[in-house]
């Protein structure tokens, strides 16, 4: 240590500087940088190794708060080595600590365990150390140990840790914010959302007296939160306020981006997770944060795949790969192929070299430790093999997948029996199919009974989509109509029979007192942390994931035949399902059940997207020719589509019918199919509980929406039929004076323009005279009107979900305990419906059902009109009120 003269006099006054901005999360990391740099030229002209390793250690930090760990690890490095030279084993704790956080962030346990250990023994050979700062010193321990718990899948073991240091003496303000916040998380991820709400909103409270940046981070940490917890409009308004707060404080966006990116996929709005991704991708671009980047790339590939994109996520996933290979990352660049190869074989364009490359990957990944990714690798290599004839080779690797998967949390187990179950497919070993499947399906019911929120169960119902379809296709090859029909009940439309009616999850929390329209939101964890203090995860790693304490197990009853005969009372059941890209259906009508196969899946297809195109042309004809082309378009593929899905049936024309649809055949206009009464049905299970509800009583309400022509007309011939109903017009029909009056109402009318979302279809919206109102903000009012007629456009074009769920408008209400609901698939001409809805209402008005009061009204409309075919084709009953 040097005893220069010219040094001396500020020496002691630049290590309590340095020493402070190392450890002070409220200091400005550029202001830090500038300040550390001029000391550390200083002292490597001085030769102080003491005062370097300091000033060195607070440029670290500095770098750290900015994402760049590389240099904060090389930093760090260089520091160690000054603190050792100078034989201070304080500071060399110290550093090792830093350090050890930065290897956390970096995904290097165990390389921040081995600092952990040589920082402790480093402190406890230094008789210097005072129990104060030993204290601190320990607390810092402790946390750097819950982090690493944290990140190594252990929330349990992490969130003990988290408890224990809130009562410890040595944890300053700063480190509090983090405990609380990181506790949040850990409770997040064993399902207890409610206290790790609580915990969030700690974070947040104690986050608004220190700087901006902190806050920043904690808001958006709970926003993230709030996503899962199901709490989605207090979730969207936090990530808009972290923003804002990020851009105070002057931070970098990236981080912000990227955890919007996750949370807008958790709610299946994929192209704004890709769109959030795309930006997180240009921000840490911007700051030189390629690491960082690289992450965002691979983000983006990955939703793009999720999306459908195919051509799109290979391309993103090659260029990330690149760019991997560039930085020497083995392991980001293996998941980059990966997801290339997986593209492809959705593209179905495989060759030799993708078996070769999935089969290397699946081997590197293993021997990485990566296990989620590994077993997607080998079913790759499974899945390409079989396409390629390399029946053998596909064994093998789906056996492997099925090994590795054995000991694996839920998510990892259901992806095994995926596997297991494409293996017995190769070896022609049905009864090993089908127990793969079984099992496999009960991890998936498992799985999202344990969700909150009708949105997180119908995508946690994907991932037993194809061990669902696998074993309906043995079923239908060697099992009866009854075991087919039970097959099929066991994901049909699931999510919505997860809980109660009035259970349902909420979309916004209640706003404390202490903090307006600031209480509501969960949290993440703190970039700018201390040396010691790393971030926890971003988000719930899907691998990872296990159910929790804080969740609730609802077991879903599937009917019987006899109760099921029981609720339809004399109509016949048609319940659909698709295997091998053919359709089947379970005909149920008398004492035994049929098996009917149907046409190919893509002959349907092909029909029903030029039908509804030609739909959408004769809603709004350019002129008479073109109304005509479209209305002969229509009427021939009604009739082929009736060929197709209807008269293999087999049922009586004057059969009322209840029918089931699977994926896309949601979309069909069903009641232009058959000539008699027909209602739709989510499952089997949710037509015997609209069956078995309670008739009807209370308040009719009548709502008319803004900028719709014949909305007024429609609710006031309404009125005569209903004399005493709530009318709500488009200047006072508000959002919120709508969701008052619809609260437990016996009939409620919307005539409303209506804006589907297909790609988050609990975001669909009809609108108001003050703003649009969602579907996830009808779901999370107050009872559900018993009986509801939507007369706005695409109101009924619910959304099918990978795994037989379906979400929008109409499932939802169903879901809550409505009854009944008359809804279009597809635009109609507001004006030429009226005469339809006023037959509809007065036929409910004498006590009919809403299959047959929309029968009935149907056969009063003028088809000769373009605007009342479109109504004829398009409206539709759904459950059995």
């Amino acid at each position: 240590m040097s005893d220069r003269p010219d040094l001396q006099e500020d020496r002691d006054g630049l290590l309590i500087q340095m020493r402070s901005l190392a450890d002070d999360r409220r200091a400005d990391p550029t202001s830090v940088r500038s300040a550390a740099v001029a000391v550390v030229a200083l002292a490597r002209a001085h030769h102080d190794d003491e005062l370097l390793a300091e000033a060195l250690r607070a440029a670290a930090c500095s770098h750290r708060a900015h994402w760049d760990d590389h240099e904060a690890r090389r930093l760090l490095g260089q520091a160690l080595r000054a603190a050792r030279r100078a034989g201070l084993p304080r500071l060399e704790a110290a550093v090792l600590a830093s350090r050890a956080s930065v290897l956390l962030e970096m995904g290097r346990s165990a390389a921040a365990r081995r600092d952990l250990a040589a920082a402790t023994s480093s402190m406890a050979v230094d008789p210097t150390v005072e129990p104060v700062e030993r204290e601190r010193f320990e607390v810092r321990t402790l946390l750097a140990l819950a982090v690493l718990e944290q990140n190594s899948g252990r929330p349990v073991q992490a969130s003990e840790l988290y408890r224990a240091l809130l009562g410890r003496p040595g944890l300053d303000a700063q480190g509090a914010v983090i405990v609380a916040n990181n506790l949040a998380l850990t409770l997040a991820e064993q399902g207890a959302y409610e206290d790790a709400l609580a915990s969030a909103d700690d974070a947040v409270d104690r986050a608004r007296l220190l700087r901006t940046s902190m806050l920043a981070q904690a808001t958006g940490s709970r926003a993230w939160i709030a996503t899962r917890a199901g709490y989605l409009g207090a979730a969207l308004r936090d990530f808009e306020e972290a923003e804002r707060l990020y851009r105070e404080a002057g931070l970098p966006l990236g981080e912000h981006y990227a955890e919007l990116a996750d949370a807008m996929a958790d709610l299946r709005l994929l192209p704004e997770a890709t769109a959030a991704a795309g930006r997180a991708e240009a921000e840490f671009h911007g700051v030189g944060a390629h690491l960082m980047r690289l992450e965002a790339r691979l983000r983006r590939a990955r939703y793009l795949l999720l999306q459908g994109d195919l051509t799109g996520a290979q391309e993103v996933a090659l260029a990330a790969a690149a760019e991997a290979r560039a930085q020497h990352r083995s392991g980001w660049r293996d998941r980059a192929l990966l997801i290339a190869v997986q593209a492809r074989v959705g593209l179905d364009v495989v060759e030799p070299s993708d078996l070769v490359t999935a089969r290397r990957l699946a081997v590197r990944l293993e021997a990485a430790g990566d296990l989620h990714s590994a077993i997607d690798a080998h079913l790759a290599a499974g899945r390409v093999a079989a396409r390629l004839g390399r029946r053998r080779i596909a064994v093998e690797a789906f056996d492997r997948a099925e090994a590795l998967a054995r000991s694996g949390p839920a998510l990892v187990r259901i992806r095994g029996h995926l596997a297991g179950a494409r293996a017995g497919l190769l070896r022609g070993d049905d009864v090993h199919v089908l127990a793969e499947c079984d099992a496999g399906l009960r991890q998936v019911a498992a799985l999202r009974d344990d969700l909150p929120t009708i949105e997180l169960r119908a995508l946690a119902s994907g991932h037993g989509a194809e061990l669902g379809e696998l074993g309906l296709g043995v079923l239908v090859r060697t099992g009866r109509p009854q075991q087919v029909l039970r097959w099929m009940e066991r994901t049909r439309a699931a999510a919505l029979l997860g809980a109660p009616p009035e259970q349902h999850g909420p979309t916004d929390r209640p706003v404390g007192p202490d903090l307006p329209g600031q209480g509501d939101g969960l949290g993440v964890q703190l970039r700018s942390a201390p040396a010691l203090m790393v971030d926890q995860p971003r988000r719930v790693d899907a691998a990872a994931w296990r159910p929790g304490r804080g969740s609730r197990r609802v077991g879903r009853a599937l009917p019987g035949l006899s109760r099921l005969r029981a609720a339809l009372d004399g109509r016949v059941l048609v319940e659909l399902g698709q295997h091998d890209g053919r359709l089947v259906a379970v005909v149920v009508a008398g004492h035994r059940p049929r098996l009917v196969e149907l046409a190919p899946l893509a002959a349907v297809t092909e029909q029903l997207h030029g039908l509804l195109f030609a739909l959408r042309r004769l809603a709004d004809p350019r002129s008479p020719a073109s109304a005509q082309a479209a209305r002969v378009n229509v009427e021939a593929r009604l009739v082929r589509l009736r060929a197709l899905l209807v008269e293999p049936l087999g049922v009586e024309a004057d059969a009322e019918l209840v029918v089931v649809p699977v994926g896309l055949l949601h979309s069909v206009p069903w009641s232009a199919l058959h000539d008699a009464p027909l209602a739709l049905a989510p499952s089997a299970a949710a037509w015997v509980r609209t069956a078995g509800a309670v008739a009807p009583s209370g308040h009719t309400v009548l709502v008319a929406g803004p900028q719709l022509g014949g909305a007024l007309e429609e609710v006031e011939a309404l009125r005569v039929v209903h004399p005493g109903a709530q009318v709500l017009g488009p200047l006072d029909g508000t959002a919120q004076a709508v969701l008052d009056a619809l609260s437990g109402a016996a009939l409620a009318h919307l005539a409303c323009h209506g804006v589907l979302r297909a790609d988050s279809p609990m975001f669909s919206s009809v609108i108001l005279a003050d703003r649009p109102v969602t579907v996830q903000e009808l779901h999370g009012a107050g009872p559900a009107p018993r009986r509801l007629v939507l007369a706005s456009c695409h109101s009924g074009a619910d959304v099918a979900y990978a795994g037989d769920e379906v979400l929008g408008f109409v499932s939802a209400t169903l879901s809550r305990g409505t009854t009944a609901v008359v809804a279009s698939l597809a635009a109609v001409p507001d004006v030429e419906a009226v005469g339809l809805m006023v037959a509809l209402h007065r036929e409910l008005a004498r006590g009919a059902t809403m299959a047959r009061a929309l029968h009935s009204a149907r056969a009063r409309v003028d088809r000769d009109t373009p605007g009342g075919f479109v109504s004829w084709c398009a409206f539709a009953a759904h459950g059995a009120g």
